[in-house]
């Protein structure tokens, strides 16, 4: 494991309590069980997802980003190509290179990624704003082909997405981190057909993240302020 808290998705463990559980990527552990249950912030005094309060960039991400109900497709392939760059690594340190990302992917253009040949690849891996790992790299000029080819059968991605929650999001009563899964059915079924399309970096764990933060499943704990909010943004 490469961090404790590690997040959308993929299983983590829980100092103090010696067991997995699916955790916002970043988030640092701690043992205290009352945690589990969404703590207070001491910064505005609102109550949050326990995951979030280990930096103002978290914060800021739950608070602003995480969970809200996503259908722009540019908006859904970067997040479905830095979903893929994170795998193994921690969610701050692809959260940190975010901005880079889309300026050295050219805004996420799926046309334009689509094309890479191995001159744009060689400049990716000489880059170090982002993680130079080229099957990374390649996985994402092999998506970028895949997410042209859903768009030319379903009109958009979004259509095609959002069929594995029926075109609504789920909403989750969680109360605790502890009922947060690594994955379910339904990212299991997304992961099967992603891959199936020919998408890589697309595993169970990894869609159920994706699922997470685009606001396909509303999985903040309902002690926290922005459950409602979330729920409200259908």
């Amino acid at each position: 494991m490469q961090n404790p808290f590690y997040f959308h998705g993929l299983h983590e463990i829980y100092r103090g309590t010696g067991s997995a559980r699916s955790l916002p990527r970043g988030a640092v552990a701690r043992p205290a069980v009352h945690r589990y249950h969404g703590c207070v912030s001491q910064i505005d005094s609102k109550t949050r997802c326990p995951w979030c309060l280990g930096s103002e960039a978290y914060i800021a991400y739950h608070d602003r980003e995480w969970g809200v109900p996503l259908h722009e497709d540019r908006a859904l392939f970067e997040l479905l190509i830095l979903e893929g760059a994170q795998a193994g690594l921690s969610w701050s340190t692809i959260l940190g290179k975010r901005d880079h990302y889309r300026k050295a992917y050219d805004g996420f253009d799926a046309r334009k990624i689509a094309l890479y040949d191995e001159a744009k690849v060689a400049r990716l891996l000489a880059d170090a704003g982002i993680v130079r790992n080229r099957l990374k790299i390649a996985a994402s000029i092999q998506n970028a082909k895949a997410f042209l080819a859903v768009q030319k059968e379903f009109g958009s991605f979004d259509s095609y997405i959002w069929r594995f929650v029926d075109g609504r999001p789920k909403q989750h009563r969680r109360r605790s981190m502890k009922e947060v899964p690594a994955s379910t059915p339904e990212s299991d079924a997304m992961s099967k057909d992603l891959k199936k399309r020919g998408f890589k970096f697309v595993g169970s764990t990894i869609c159920y993240a994706f699922m997470q933060a685009s606001g396909m499943v509303n999985d903040h704990l309902t002690a926290c302020f922005r459950h409602a909010q979330v729920q409200a943004r259908r």
